[in-house]
């Protein structure tokens, strides 16, 4: 085997100097947790303001031409290294990074963070007394600073392609709408044909006390790898998962008594959580030291909340423990009828709390409508009119207020559009990997069924979570599944469960 060729001086100055960048935007992470989670009302302004310094610092000590020069200066090393390498893969991300961060000046990437921090407090007042007029100057800020943003690049084919590659780098809208064809074609029908019954399931409308939601939603996730001495939980109006590094992971979510969805919140963070956890040391403070992309990232979150969480395995389990939680509610309700209740498919406002099903089409509507906002072919102020009516004819029931509708997400009051796909997508990859997964564990079933998840955990961790950044969101699922995207096994997935659910 040839000798490892010598490190070179570039090397340890790049790595030096991203390890100050990371920092910065690890701190700004936390900051923005902090104005979410735990900030007194009135510090938005002033916490915009740091944002935005930070943001500034950062993306200005990144795009100096002395990282290009020091890029530059690595290529004949990268080509000596081994493909795989953390050495190699750092050197190659970061150019990727760089050459497409340089392209933004550091005033507009500064405001549009500014602007972010600035927009969410109105957002989320906004949505609370259902006044999206409050909100649409915010609004039109943050799609008038993503068409400037749009503007900073050239050669894609539709402009949604710059945003679509901020989350999921590689990928075309025109491949994204070609999958969301095909799976629209298969949903639409598979709805129609599964939706919900009049099977009473008034018992999901609880009451269900809110300490005990919480401390279920914990002994559920302890189950599946959260360690208090590296994660917390805790409340905010529009539930994430945010870090510092492997160490430090932040999950919130939410709660009200008249329902469980907090358990499948708690659940789904999680499932974020473990990934940024399960990122291989070697790789903190580097770019390199976060999920690849935003699909693979809600792979992970929609596998252990759908997947795992949704199964007859996992309830086997959890019921009698969630049955002794809610006595008043749940102690005369069968665990088959508490199963069919959780999975039923009915058409609902909430895109976070709708079924697997009915899911993918509050996505689908996102996703064009914000390429149309883009386009500037929907006026603003025309917003809640277009979705509502769009809403209706996907899942036939009208939107009674904006809160429930066009308000309902934090996404666009921080200009994240392009992020809205990436959950149906990561719907998609969840069923390839967990049929990857399936095929080498074939025992899964029974070790849920003690409330054991350690081992699929651990074969999570070896083949997707270690790898962070290292390589492409398709070559990190190439390596994991064996293959690129592919709805199929998805649709499969669905009409086998949902049927069998309907023939109950």
């Amino acid at each position: 085997m040839p000798d490892r060729p010598a490190e070179p001086n570039e090397l340890a100055e790049l790595r030096s100097r991203l390890a100050e960048i990371h920092d910065l935007r690890r701190a700004q992470e936390v900051l923005f947790w902090d104005q979410t989670v735990m900030m007194p009302p009135g510090g938005g302004p002033v916490r915009g303001a740091q944002l935005t310094t930070i943001d500034r610092i950062a993306h200005e000590r990144f795009v100096v031409p002395e990282v290009g020069r020091l890029l530059d200066g690595l290529a004949s090393y990268e080509e000596s290294l081994d493909y795989d390498s953390d050495d190699a893969s750092l050197i190659r991300t970061s150019r990727r990074d760089w050459e497409k961060a340089r392209r933004v000046p550091a005033d507009l990437a500064a405001e549009m963070v500014g602007a972010a921090a600035e927009a969410h407090d109105i957002w989320a007042k906004a949505r609370e007394e259902n006044d999206f007029a409050s909100f649409l100057p915010h609004l039109e800020r943050a799609v008038e600073l993503k068409r400037r943003y749009i503007d900073c690049f050239e050669g894609y084919a539709e402009p949604y392609d710059v945003l679509l590659d901020d989350y999921e780098p590689g990928m075309k809208t025109a491949e994204v709408r070609a999958v969301f064809d095909e799976l629209k074609a298969s949903l639409v029908p598979l709805i129609a044909e599964v939706a919900s019954s009049d099977e009473d399931d008034g018992f999901m409308r609880g009451p269900f006390p809110i300490d005990a939601q919480h401390e279920t939603s914990l002994r559920v996730i302890e189950r599946f790898g959260y360690d208090p001495q590296y994660f917390r939980l805790d409340l905010t109006v529009h539930p994430f998962a945010a870090s510092s590094g492997t160490q430090d992971i932040r999950l919130t979510t939410r709660y009200t008594d008249n329902d469980l969805t907090s358990l499948f919140t708690a659940m789904h963070e999680c499932g974020h959580g473990l990934y940024e956890h399960g990122i291989s040391q070697t790789l903190e403070r580097t770019p390199l030291c976060s999920g690849v992309s935003s699909a693979l990232h809600e792979s992970q979150s929609r596998l252990w909340e759908n997947i795992v969480g949704r199964s007859r395995p996992f309830w086997n389990y959890f019921y009698p423990q969630v049955q002794a939680a809610f006595p008043d509610t749940l102690r005369d309700v069968e665990q088959d009828a508490f199963y069919r209740a959780i999975n039923r498919v009915k058409p609902s406002y909430i895109r976070v709390d709708a079924d697997e099903a009915t899911y993918n089409l509050h996505v689908i509507l996102r996703f064009e409508l914000e390429q149309e906002l883009i386009a500037g072919t929907i006026a603003l102020a025309d917003l809640p009119e277009a979705w509502n009516a769009r809403f209706e004819q996907y899942l036939g029931i009208p939107i009674p207020s904006d809160t429930v509708g066009v308000l309902q997400d934090v996404h666009w009051s921080g200009g994240g559009f392009g992020y809205f796909p990436t959950y149906t997508l990561g719907n998609i990859v969840s069923v390839q990997i967990w049929d990857k997964v399936a095929s080498e564990l074939p025992d899964l079933p029974a070790q849920f069924e003690a409330g054991e998840f350690g081992e699929l955990h651990a074969w999570l961790r070896s083949n997707l979570y270690v790898l962070g950044r290292k390589f492409t969101p398709q070559e990190t699922l190439e390596r994991v599944v064996g293959g690129q995207i592919d709805a199929k096994p998805y649709v499969r997935y669905l009409t086998e469960k949902l049927g069998a659910l309907a023939a109950a």
